[in-house]
């Protein structure tokens, strides 16, 4: 859940992978951490969305979708239940607190998979041994 938390995750998704019934999952899930599989991943979504808020220079919906949440509605209601306040009022606390925010298209791109620098296995080591040449 950790690694796909702005993945749209269902229980019954995230309790396949783990090979449990959904409602098996969801029991163990609670007995281990303290709240249910979905509150946790709303509290991962909601830590990341601070972070974005306080530091990126993107809208409100702009975090809502960044995070993984699909409804802004519900994205505010989740934040204010967590947080104590909407993002809109946390943004303007910590914005008169901090520095200048980062670009928008900057912190978009924080955490996504980067391109392998490293050429496909075996077509380095067909080009030094000379396979296909003429001579």
């Amino acid at each position: 859940m950790d690694a796909h938390f702005t993945d749209p995750l269902t229980l019954a998704e995230v309790a396949d992978v783990a090979g449990y019934s959904p409602f098996h999952f969801a029991r163990a899930f609670a007995a281990a951490f303290g709240t249910s599989p979905m509150a946790y991943l709303a509290t991962r979504r909601v830590e990341r969305a601070k972070t974005l808020l306080r530091t990126a220079n993107l809208t409100v919906t702009e975090v809502c979708h960044a995070v993984g949440f699909t409804s802004l509605g519900t994205f505010s209601a989740r934040f204010r239940a967590i947080v104590g306040v909407t993002p809109t009022a946390y943004r303007a606390e910590h914005v008169r607190a901090g520095g200048p925010p980062v670009p928008g298209c900057f912190a978009l791109a924080w955490g996504q998979p980067q391109p392998s620098t490293r050429p496909p296995s075996g077509t380095a080591r067909s080009e030094k041994q000379g396979h296909g040449d003429a001579s």
